[in-house]
């Protein structure tokens, strides 16, 4: 959308200095001679979304949290204070003047970002066909050849033997597991405890990253692109939390449930950045969802 495409929500030309938030947002904006194309680049936040916020109507947002997120984003862009723009946006909220509506997460993710849908034939068709041959498999042991030889000689080795003792059980795998998070370009999350208390809020940029406090319970996280994170858990990489397709919403950070995806496919992790960790950042936001 061009500059001049903008509704009513902007700032009056020939008028004062901006008083609302979107006002202060798109006079810094034209200041520098950005479209709105060129800011949601900059930003990686959805077009639309910033132009709500710029027409102060954060009645089209996701959520006071998003608002706040993108238009702290939209301020880092353009050269204003991140802090105080979003003590504007949440200011805004509570005095009733920009009501929030819910909108289903899967709004923040690009569409164009979507499978095609010849790509979705292809992997229906892939699936039904692993399905029948599943199916001759077990039902009439097609393939097996000769698998009942060595499972009757497995029996009678077994028979022959003495009996042995029940092996222990096990003792299980300690839950203890420091996680950190790295940003492989710039990405946009949020990450609280069980309480729902905030423990980051904010868009890393490539190379930061953030520790999961020791004693953290149940975090979770909000992520707008997914693949742009690397995680490990004592070192040891861990499958990423998404494809990037689609924001998330509420994921698990627990060591158990990150081991449980799996290692991670074999990726360089972009080299960490020389700047102060994401971890200070977001302690300083002092936000809630």
């Amino acid at each position: 959308m061009d500059d001049g495409e903008h509704g009513g929500g902007g700032p009056a030309s020939g008028a004062g200095a901006p008083q609302t938030v979107g006002q202060r947002l798109r006079a810094a904006r034209e200041a520098q001679g950005l479209s709105m194309a060129d800011l949601a680049q900059r930003t990686r936040v959805t077009q639309r979304f910033l132009e709500a916020i710029e027409n102060d109507r954060l009645d089209l947002l996701p959520s006071s949290t998003y608002a706040s997120g993108f238009a702290r984003a939209y301020a880092r862009a353009v050269g204003l204070d991140q802090a105080e723009i979003g003590n504007g946006i949440r200011a805004a909220v509570a005095a009733g003047s920009g009501p929030v509506r819910q909108h289903r997460i899967e709004e923040i993710a690009d569409p164009a970002r979507a499978p095609s849908r010849g790509l979705v034939v292809v992997t229906l068709g892939l699936a039904l066909a692993v399905l029948v041959l599943a199916g001759l498999y077990f039902a009439t042991g097609l393939f097996r050849g000769t698998a009942e030889r060595p499972a009757q000689a497995t029996q009678e080795v077994a028979a022959a033997a003495p009996a042995a003792r029940p092996a222990a059980a096990p003792s299980p795998t300690p839950s203890a597991g420091q996680v950190v998070l790295t940003a492989t370009d710039e990405v946009w999350m949020r990450i609280y405890d069980g309480a729902d208390q905030t423990l980051y809020l904010g868009t890393m940029k490539p190379g930061e990253r953030f520790a999961i406090p020791a004693g953290a319970q149940s975090p979770q996280i909000n992520v707008g692109r997914p693949d742009k994170l690397a995680i490990t858990v004592d070192g040891q990489a861990v499958a990423a939390l998404g494809d990037g397709r689609r924001a998330i919403k509420d994921v698990s950070l627990t060591p158990e449930a990150l081991r449980a995806r799996g290692p991670a496919r074999a990726q360089p992790l972009v080299a960490p950045s020389t700047s102060p960790t994401a971890a200070a950042s977001g302690a300083a936001t002092g936000a809630t969802r």
